[in-house]
């Protein structure tokens, strides 16, 4: 994709995915604190205002460069306070492949926002941006996020070996794939 990309508002059964707000640092520090969230994005650990504030700003960043689309992840109401955060990064060599990846706070996992938010995502990019094939990478122990691939209707691929790096390891992760048409 070229040039600056619009990051839209989306209404899901139960959830909505709209634009990062500068309101949603609470996220980003609570996010913070997580064991595992930290290892898989670009969520500070440190806790401070000043750091929270540049994770928001390079979300924003990412649809002015052109590079993919971050949105936070709201219960039913743009206006509530965000829970998690998804994204959609379309492949440069080849625009109608993307990939797909997400966190929800631990105390708002189980309760199937991420799956309707993932599905929001999907049904979105397969039809306004024209997007054909989505990928997901899931470790194998993560019984979770497999649940929420699979609900969204994403379907095991296979398995790549020490294909994402986790923190300072590279790791196994499960290939999930959902396609348009």
């Amino acid at each position: 994709m070229e040039g600056p990309l619009e990051v839209p508002v989306l209404r899901g059964a139960g959830c909505v995915l709209r634009p990062w707000s500068m309101d949603d640092i609470s996220l980003v520090m609570d996010a913070g604190r997580d064991p595992l969230i930290p290892l898989i994005t670009t969520v500070p650990t440190d806790g401070s205002e000043a750091s929270c504030r540049a994770f928001v700003e390079r979300q924003w960043s990412r649809a002015r460069d052109g590079v993919g689309y971050s949105f936070a992840i709201a219960p039913y109401d743009a206006r509530a306070r965000a829970v998690g955060q998804i994204g959609l990064w379309p492949k440069s060599s080849d625009p109608e492949r993307a990939s797909t990846g997400y966190f929800v706070e631990e105390h708002h996992r189980g309760a199937g926002i991420a799956a309707r938010a993932l599905a929001t995502l999907a049904a979105w990019a397969f039809e306004a941006i024209d997007i054909v094939r989505l990928e997901l990478y899931v470790e194998p122990w993560n019984v979770g996020s497999i649940k929420t691939a699979e609900r969204a209707e994403f379907v095991r691929e296979g398995l790549l070996r020490k294909a994402e790096r986790v923190g300072t390891e590279r790791r196994d992760v499960y290939i999930y794939g959902r396609v348009h048409g």
